[in-house]
Formats: C-alpha cells, sequence, structure tokens
C-alpha cells in the first residue's frame, strides 16, 4: 500500500482533508478507500516475521494491532484535530477509559467535572478507586475550585466542553493552564463540539477524546472511538494499553467512519444551522421554563463559548413547565424526533436525561447539576426546520395535559 507523498505535504483545509486525509491505495488504485477485513497479515519470511515484530520492519502484524482501514481512519480524524497522533477504538467510551486509566496508577489522583455522561462518572466516580486512584469531583465552570483540588499527586484532569446534557462550558485554555504547572494530564471528551468546532488541543489540553458513535458516524449505524495527543503521549500511556487489553475499532466500522467524515463539515453546519433557529424559536414557547443552547446569548458563559467554539452545536436542552409525567407527555407526543439516547445524529433524538442517561446519578447528584425531571435534550437531526418546530410545538401542548 501506499500514499501519494506529494500529498503528504499539502496543508489542505479541513474539508478537503476529511475527503483525502490519509488515503491508504493498494496496487489496484482503487478510488474509495478499501474495507480491509483480516485478523492476521502474511509475512515473506521468518526472519521478516521477526523483524516486524522488533518494529525493524514496517507493516501490520494483527488486527488488534493495527489494520490499514483503520490505520486510514486514525489519520484523517489526527489531520482534522491538528493532533501529532491518534488511536481508535470500539466505542467511545473505550476511548474515554484508556485516555484516563493508561496514564494513572494507584495512589495517582485525578479531578474531574461534575457535569458529564453518567458512563464517564462512572469511570472517574467507581472504576478509577478499585485501581486505587483518588478523584475529586469539582464545578467545571469555576476555576478556583480545579485550583483548590489540586493534590501532590494530581496528575490528570478531565471533562466534556460543552457538557452533557446541561451544556456547562469548561475554559479549555484556564484548566490546562493549572495542569501544566503541576504536570498533570488535560484530557477533554469533545463530542459535544465536534472537531468542527472546536480544537482542545488548541487551548492547551493535552488529549482530546471523542465517541465516533457520535457526529463522525452521525448516521446511527456503527460504534467507535478515538483517542488524540501528542506522538510522545500515544507512544508511552495509549499505544500499548489498546494494543495489550484490545479495544480495538473493526475495520468494518473504520471504513464506515472514513466515509462519514467526508461529510462531517456539511452535516455539522446544516445541524448547527438548524439548532440555532430552532433555540430561539423554542425561547419564545408557552410552556417552555427554559432553553439553553450554546450560540445563544443568553448562555451564561457565552463569552467564552465565543472564545473556543465556532459554533453553537446541535444538542439543544430544555426545561419545560412540569415534572417527569408532563415530560413524558411531551415525548410520547412526538412523531417526528425520535425518542434515543443517542445523539450526532442525521435523525432529530429526543431523550429524558434525568431518567436515561443519567439516572444512575441520585437524585441528589441530578439535582446539584441541575437535571430536573423536566429537563429534555434533543439532538437536531438534517429534517426541515419547520417540521422540527412543529413537532417542538406538538410536544408542548401534550405536555400542558
Amino acid at each position: 500500500m501506499s500514499t501519494d507523498p506529494k500529498d503528504e505535504a499539502i496543508n489542505w483545509r479541513p474539508e478537503t482533508q476529511l475527503v483525502h486525509g490519509g488515503t491508504l491505495r493498494s496496487q489496484f488504485g482503487e478510488t474509495s478507500e478499501a474495507l480491509y477485513l483480516t485478523q492476521g497479515y502474511v509475512y515473506n519470511s521468518a526472519e521478516q516475521a521477526e523483524a516486524r515484530f522488533l518494529n525493524l520492519d514496517p507493516g501490520f502484524q494483527y488486527s488488534r494491532f493495527g489494520n490499514p482501514t483503520v490505520a486510514m481512519f486514525e489519520e484523517r480524524i489526527r489531520l482534522l484535530e491538528g493532533a501529532e497522533d491518534s488511536r481508535a477504538t470500539a466505542t467511545g467510551m473505550a476511548a474515554v477509559t484508556a485516555s484516563i486509566l493508561s496514564c494513572l496508577s494507584a495512589g495517582d489522583h485525578i479531578i474531574a467535572a461534575k457535569a458529564m455522561f453518567g458512563s464517564c462518572r462512572y469511570i472517574v466516580e467507581v472504576l478509577c478507586p478499585r485501581f486505587g486512584i483518588q478523584f475529586t469531583l469539582v464545578d467545571g465552570r469555576d476555576l478556583n475550585q480545579w485550583e483548590s483540588a489540586v493534590k501532590p499527586n494530581t496528575k490528570a484532569f478531565f471533562f466534556e466542553t460543552p457538557a452533557n446534557p446541561t451544556l456547562d462550558i469548561v475554559d479549555i485554555a484556564g484548566v490546562s493552564k493549572i495542569a501544566k504547572r503541576i504536570g498533570a494530564v488535560t484530557i477533554v471528551d469533545n463530542v459535544f463540539a465536534t472537531p468542527m468546532l472546536q480544537r482542545p488541543l488548541q487551548h492547551g489540553a493535552d488529549v482530546v477524546v471523542y465517541s465516533a458513535t457520535k457526529h463522525i458516524d452521525g448516521q446511527g449505524r456503527c460504534l467507535g472511538g478515538v483517542v488524540l495527543a501528542s506522538k510522545d503521549h500515544i507512544k508511552k500511556y495509549v499505544h500499548d494499553f489498546v494494543r495489550q487489553t484490545g479495544p480495538s475499532l473493526s475495520p468494518f466500522n473504520a471504513w464506515v467512519m472514513l466515509k462519514s467524515l467526508e461529510t462531517l463539515p456539511i452535516r455539522v453546519k446544516a445541524q448547527c444551522e438548524t439548532a440555532a433557529r430552532l433555540a430561539d424559536h423554542m425561547a419564545k414557547l408557552k410552556g417552555m421554563a427554559k432553553v439553553m443552547y450554546c450560540g445563544r446569548a443568553d448562555h451564561p458563559q457565552a463569552a467564552l463559548i465565543k472564545r473556543q467554539m465556532s459554533g453553537g452545536g446541535q444538542v439543544v436542552t430544555f426545561v419545560i413547565d412540569g415534572d417527569k409525567a408532563a415530560a413524558f407527555r411531551f415525548l410520547n407526543a412526538l412523531r417526528l424526533a425520535k425518542i434515543s439516547n443517542n445523539l450526532g445524529d442525521t435523525k432529530s433524538l429526543v431523550t429524558h436525561p434525568a431518567t436515561t442517561t443519567h439516572q444512575r446519578l441520585t437524585s441528589e447528584a441530578r439535582a446539584e447539576l441541575g437535571i430536573s425531571d423536566g429537563m429534555i435534550r434533543l439532538s437536531v437531526g438534517l429534517e426541515a426546520y419547520e417540521d422540527i418546530a412543529e413537532d417542538v410545538e406538538r410536544g408542548l401542548m401534550a405536555a400542558r395535559g
């Protein structure tokens, strides 16, 4: 397999990189990226096999370690993110787990923002302590809390921004500055913003993780994840962790993700435009207690959003007047938006965080985060704005009983 060496030197813009970046072609010169469904690889001799395992001969050994199709996906997302290196994983949570556990040991301490996906909190609150890793949860919006939580053994900071589902924003540059001062690693889950709207590495973060299941696939088909960082960090921590523990991305899923990346800019742009228009409309509707959207001027952290994001995203979180029963009436009345805990899809998806993505949290923890029984998270798809708006109005009418 080969790449055109001239292409590697081209400083393409993101839209072009997402169509051509990282492409490997076989001797057949295929136009579309090839799908290599293979577990292992054949060597020309025993000597070559030995050299391959000693990393003296370039090439693939076993698809748990690396695969041509997966390598293309890793390279293309690396080019988009502007990272030095990347490793793909089977799911987004595999990426989060690998990014955290690979660089921490028993006796270390991690600081994390309270507002995050329920499974991410499980990794920090439940899994880390099982391996002797201490943790502290802070209000991610408050830099003073990050500073105050630092201990002599603090080795990592972890947060989502925007956070799921509250859309809280963390100052990436501010937190990264604190981390660098004490020699800790800053890990950012950038799934809500996507690499099209926010580049954490440019703001000082060390590691970026994605659930490629969301916007990167974007069409509800395959699971996947990716960890991006410097070459040194990937080599020292992530590479062997992924290789030896086995959360490998399948070649088929990598191929699907590669094709999806080609349309990522178009999809995100269209979804952001609809979400922004919809959020403004929803804020005026009767029965709507609160509307949260990163592109609105009334977001409490609008100034910070303007500094580190280039768009408001495609998630609108809102609170309707009423209790859980009212929220359920809203959801059950929808005809277009589908009830699903996924997001980033071409289809509009809606969920009730208190009883789905964040149901594992105690009622006190949900209250602290502002996740009420009336809160609903809407992931805006590619449908016509008018149809989504009418669907929301239909839900609100039903919620009033």
